[in-house]
C-alpha cells in the first residue's frame, strides 16, 4: 500500500454517475453485513476482518476494483481467501471525512479497535 503523502497526488472527486451511487452504497453495506472487526490505523487508515462465503474475497476484489475506477483517491488492499478476508482501506488527509462514513457503517456490526 501506498503512504498517504503519495495518494494526495490523486483526483478529489468520484466520477461515479449520480445514479449509480445509491447501488454502489448498497453493494457496501451488503459488504460491511460480513464485518467481524474494525481496526482504525490512523486517521487516514483502517482494517476491516470480513467473514462470510466461500466466494467473499472474490467480491471484496471486484467491488473495490470498481470502486478504485471511479474514486481513485482510495487506496484498497486485499488479503486472504474464500471468506476470510482482510479489507484495508487509505485516503489522503482530505478524505478523512470519507473514511469516517465507512468506519460508521462498517461499525453497525461490530465495535471499533483503534490503534
Amino acid at each position: 500500500m501506498t503512504g498517504p503523502e503519495s495518494l494526495d497526488t490523486f483526483p478529489d472527486a468520484c466520477t461515479l454517475p449520480t445514479a449509480e451511487r445509491p447501488l454502489r452504497r448498497a453493494e457496501f453495506a451488503d459488504l460491511f453485513a460480513h464485518t467481524r472487526e474494525v481496526r482504525r490505523d490512523g486517521p487516514g487508515r483502517v482494517s476491516l476482518t470480513l467473514e462470510g462465503p466461500a466466494d467473499l474475497a472474490a467480491t471484496v476484489r471486484d467491488l473495490t476494483a470498481r470502486e478504485s475506477e471511479c474514486c481513485s483517491f482510495f487506496a484498497f488492499t486485499v488479503t486472504g481467501d474464500r471468506g476470510d478476508v482482510v479489507l484495508d482501506i487509505e485516503v489522503p488527509p482530505r478524505h478523512v471525512d470519507v473514511l469516517d462514513g465507512i468506519v460508521a457503517s462498517a461499525s453497525g456490526h461490530t465495535a471499533v479497535q483503534a490503534d
